[in-house]
């Protein structure tokens, strides 16, 4: 069974040699605060094969979810898929299980995947750390920044 909100599989009526699942979810399924760095985009996207063997209910597949963020080094918003393309997940149940929700599992696999500082492209430029500056629209006129003192030998080091 499905739902708009929930991938629920009904146990009960699930063929014996497996079946396939595909869809989206209702993008509230995520329940990210409002102020949390990643604002959902759409539902989660799943493509998942699901079998009972014996007393479990295995679940094997793909995950993902798109995301909008700022980046970490330039600020600027952008939107990336986050997902698991080796999602598992096994469930154990009885006779008397009926329906199990997949969703929580999947939930959890994408907030797992999802980088701590989010980067907009590999060769993102960032600010400049004087005028702010996004340099990967422009270059900036600030001097670079000459250190001296006890620091500067470590400072060199970085540079090598």
């Amino acid at each position: 069974m499905e739902t708009p909100g929930h991938l629920i599989v009904d146990v009960a009526r699930l063929n014996p040699d497996g079946e396939s699942f595909s869809g989206e979810t209702d993008p509230g399924v995520m329940e990210l605060d409002a102020a949390c760095l990643y604002q959902p985009h759409g539902g989660i996207r799943y493509r998942v094969q699901v079998e009972r063997i014996g007393g479990e209910l295995l679940v094997r597949g793909a995950v993902s979810h798109r995301f909008v963020c700022p980046c970490s080094r330039c600020a600027e918003f952008f939107e990336r898929e986050i997902g698991d393309s080796q999602f598992f997940a096994n469930y154990p149940v009885e006779d008397s299980t009926e329906f199990v929700d997949l969703t929580p599992e999947m939930r959890e696999a994408i907030i797992l995947a999802l980088p701590g500082y989010p980067v907009c492209r590999d060769d993102c430029k960032g600010l400049c750390a004087h005028c702010g500056a996004n340099l990967n629209r422009k270059r900036c006129s600030c001097r670079p920044v000459t250190t001296s003192g006890s620091w500067a030998g470590l400072d060199r080091l970085g540079k090598v």
